[in-house]
């Protein structure tokens, strides 16, 4: 049992959310021409839960990940992630907290060219100051979860859209994070590939025990999640909860 599924045990007991977000609302800008991308949001994510944030483009998705990452802050509301209260920590504490607790996936992948797959996995790690052993062991048990294990060698250039994806949730998991934040994950792949890349994620919430928040504008693609939450001009307008196969 990995230490993140002995956490989803224990909050089993206690019903403690992973994600806690109340009131949340975030402006760009003063006056008149003030952009108010989140209107008091609110809403919580339970543990080792696979959620899908779904909305047109412009609806507040991205906005909603990057303050719930603790890259941005918000200009009312609160988040806590874990039972931490992010509005109490400062940059030093927020960079500590994506560091070790949070994974993300972006739709650009993000991996480094001139590094092989096994290298760009053991980016996080590095900065944590893994040792290069057990760094290089982590990152060949990742890349073997994702289904790479063959390819650890391999540059980002010599792998497809799906491989370098399917890198980039190896290199998300690097640090053991409680949560992962994906933003759009398959926006740059086909259909097909989009939804193994779903299945993946939805793979890696059942046997890591690790909580998933997703933003995705394919509907085809939500009903892999536990819950939906649609977003739309800044407001939670519906909640629909998902039976994963």
């Amino acid at each position: 049992m990995t230490k993140h599924q002995a956490d989803t045990t224990t909050a089993t007991t206690t019903a403690s959310p992973m994600v806690s977000v109340t009131d949340l609302r975030r402006s760009f800008g003063t006056g008149e021409r003030a952009v108010h991308a989140l209107r008091g949001v609110s809403f919580s994510v339970g543990r080792g839960e696979l959620t899908a944030l779904k909305g047109r483009s412009g609806s507040g998705k991205t906005t909603l990940l990057n303050l719930v990452g603790g890259l941005d802050a918000p200009t009312g509301g609160s988040i806590a992630l874990d039972g931490v209260d992010l509005a109490g920590l400062d940059e030093d504490g927020r960079l500590a907290l994506r560091r070790e607790r949070i994974g993300f996936v972006f739709q650009s992948f993000g991996l480094i060219p001139m590094l092989t797959a096994a290298e760009n996995v053991g980016v996080p790690m590095r900065l944590r100051k893994v040792a290069a052993a057990e760094r290089e062991e982590r990152a060949h048990t990742l890349l073997a979860l994702v289904g790479l294990a063959d390819h650890a060698n391999q540059r980002p250039g010599e792998l497809s859209g799906g491989q370098q994806q399917r890198v980039a949730i190896a290199r998300a998991l690097a640090n053991d994070p409680g949560l992962i934040i994906a933003d759009e994950p398959t926006g740059q792949l086909d259909s097909e590939t989009g939804r193994a890349i779903m299945e993946l994620l939805r793979a890696v919430v059942r046997s890591e025990g690790v909580t998933v928040l997703v933003a995705t504008h394919d509907p085809t693609l939500m009903g892999l999640a536990d819950r939906v939450i649609e977003l739309r001009d800044g407001h939670v307008v519906e909640e629909e909860t998902e039976r994963a196969a």
